[in-house]
């Protein structure tokens, strides 16, 4: 009798299935928000099988993650890698860093249309999942050019037909870079009536706003009314205080957010941990001066009296905005006509042309600068209390601002190497800001949520295998502004739909990455 009951029983139990991939015994952080616990993931194919106790199945690649944290990969809302993708389709420098999912097309800058751009990075094989959003102020440029002035309303119908396009294309929603040319010359009346076609259509509006220095208010006050407005999800992108006069501001704008969103307007935030910024040596400049391009701002130079009210803006940006009361604080950080330039500062360039090193004489420099072809550069200019407050607030997520560089070359702002590690452990770990939990949330389901990729960010069955297994004892960004080429310390593991693309800390041969496209797409 026992030995009819025991083969009933062994007849009755299901056995385990085989699965491709099973990590063990690790700290599971499922995205969500929910406290972590000791568990196991199964991966079968491009997809999270199980989470659970599950060790005793067998498994083609068996993983022990005791000591380990498993997340779910993260997601970079705002990068700068549609050049860098091509020339380095590993992207190792977000690999090391948990780093799943990039999203490009961001301050207003795309390419258009996008399905060129999207068919050849359907045929490269990449490492990381890539999306994109479609940019404004491109849009604008292939209607309007760079003049300052308001569109025609036939004009603004090309652009919003230009937005249509474009979601229908696969994009995930549109970006602002109304701080850059010819983003700023756009009245916030016409963005409206493009966001209005991109809301309509699922997308989502992301800005760099207006001024993040002293007119931080009201440009968040516009951020809010697109929107509103327009009806679409609305975010500030690389949200920050610049300029030591206004530190202290970030109370003021979450408050702003905070009563839009209790009458029921969709905003959110992103924002990279440093307090330093990084754009072109052009943010130094008037944005009127750069009205009809690089030629009509050489011919605004060479006329003394233009180039004086140039000059004039130029000594408040270093002295009150961006280069944060010193000229030392602005960093070239790549320059094409002179790479040797790389790391030098406004200061020491001033002080080698043989003149003291003053705002006005760092004017000049900047003036030659750009007279040659600009460079890109790092702005010491943000306050510490300012990144804490604003990371702590629950909608925030987090977003590099970065590309994917060759390694070694130029002298990229650091948050090109190590955003999300240094998250985990200087403001996890060390600083006790976030809870690992909530550090994780607004890395992967708080992004993938806004995108609508409602297959990605959280570990659960059914998912999508993005994952990312991390050391929390140890993982830290290693870059510095002086020594940025370094990649972050502490992931172990990171699977892109259920491959490894790092593995025991090594780059794989795996291009398991995806294009992905937005909720609009034919």
């Amino acid at each position: 009798m026992r030995l009819h009951i025991l083969a009933v029983l062994l007849f009755v139990l299901p056995a385990w299935p085989q699965y491709d991939v099973l990590i063990t015994g690790g700290r599971v952080v499922d995205g969500a928000g929910n406290p972590w616990f000791i568990g196991d993931v199964a991966i079968q194919g491009d997809t999270i099988a199980a989470v659970g106790h599950l060790g005793g199945a067998p498994a083609r690649l068996k993983i022990d993650a005791r000591g380990l944290v498993v997340a779910p990969g993260f997601l970079d809302i705002h990068t700068h890698a549609r050049r860098g993708i091509f020339g380095v389709p590993a992207a190792e420098n977000y690999l090391r860093q948990g780093v799943t999912t990039l999203l490009e097309g961001p301050d207003g800058s795309s390419p258009v249309p996008l399905a060129p751009f999207l068919a050849k990075l359907e045929k490269t094989s990449i490492s990381v999942n890539f999306g994109l959003l479609v940019g404004q102020g491109s849009i604008r440029e292939k209607v309007v050019g760079l003049e300052n002035r308001s569109a025609t309303p036939g004009e603004i119908q090309q652009m919003k037909e230009l937005a249509r396009q474009a979601m229908l294309e696969g994009a995930f929603g549109l970006s602002t870079g109304l701080f850059y040319v010819p983003g700023n010359y756009t009245p916030t009346e016409e963005v409206i009536e493009i966001a209005r076609v991109v809301g309509r259509m699922g997308g989502v509006h992301i800005s760099h706003m207006r001024n993040e220095a002293e007119g931080v208010l009201d440009s968040v006050r516009e951020t809010i009314r697109i929107g509103e407005e327009g009806g679409l999800p609305t975010q500030i992108t690389h949200h920050k205080i610049i300029g030591r006069e206004n530190w202290g501001r970030s109370g003021e704008t979450l408050r702003l957010v905070e009563e839009a969103r209790a009458r029921g307007v969709d905003v959110t935030i992103d924002q990279y941990p440093y307090t330093a910024s990084s754009t072109g040596t052009a943010a130094l400049f008037p944005q009127w001066a750069q009205a009809g391009g690089r030629k009509a701002l050489l011919e605004r130079l060479a006329a003394p009296e233009q180039r004086a009210r140039i000059k004039t803006a130029i000594v408040r940006g270093i002295r009150d905005d961006r280069g944060g009361g010193d000229p030392k604080n602005v960093v070239l950080a790549a320059c094409s006509f002179d790479p040797s330039l790389a790391g030098k500062n406004l200061a020491e360039l001033t002080a080698a042309r043989g003149v003291p090193v003053t705002f006005e004489n760092a004017a000049d420099t900047a003036i030659e600068i750009q007279r040659k072809g600009g460079c890109q550069a790092v702005y010491h200019a943000i306050g510490e209390e300012d990144v804490e407050r604003i990371l702590r607030y629950p909608f925030t997520m987090i977003a590099s601002d970065g590309g994917i560089p060759v390694f070694g070359e130029e002298a990229p702002h650091p948050r090109n190497y190590g955003t999300f590690a240094r998250v985990l452990g200087r403001y996890v770990r060390e600083r006790k800001t976030l809870t690992l939990e909530d550090a994780v949330r607004k890395m992967s389901s708080l992004p993938a949520a806004r995108l609508k990729l409602w297959d990605r960010g959280l570990l659960r069955p059914g998912m999508k295998a993005d994952l990312a297994v991390f050391d929390p004892a140890i993982i830290a960004d290693k870059a510095e502004f002086s020594k940025p080429h370094q990649y972050a310390a502490g992931v172990k593991h990171t699977f892109v739909n259920g491959k490894p693309a790092l593995l025991d800390g090594q780059v794989t041969a795996e291009r398991p990455g995806r294009v992905l496209y937005g909720p609009a797409r034919n």
